[in-house]
C-alpha cells in the first residue's frame, strides 16, 4: 500500500510540473528558463505557501 501511495504522489508531482511548464506563458512571471524551471519544480511548496503563486498556477492550468 505504501508503494502505491508513493507512486501516486510521484505521478501527481510530475503532472503538476508538466501542466505548469506548458501553461507558463499564461502567468505573470518573468519569462526566463531558470525562473520557469524553479517555479515548476517547487510547485507543491509554493502552492501551499504563496497566494500569488496559487493564482498564477490556476492561470497556467486553465490552458
Amino acid at each position: 500500500m505504501g508503494n502505491f501511495f508513493g507512486v501516486v504522489l510521484v505521478v501527481v508531482y510530475i503532472s503538476g510540473i508538466w501542466k505548469f511548464w506548458n501553461g507558463f506563458e499564461r502567468t505573470s512571471f518573468q519569462r526566463s528558463l531558470p525562473n520557469r524551471l524553479t517555479l515548476s519544480l517547487l510547485w507543491p511548496v509554493l502552492l501551499i505557501t504563496n497566494k500569488s503563486y496559487r493564482r498564477n498556477f490556476r492561470k497556467a492550468l486553465k490552458g
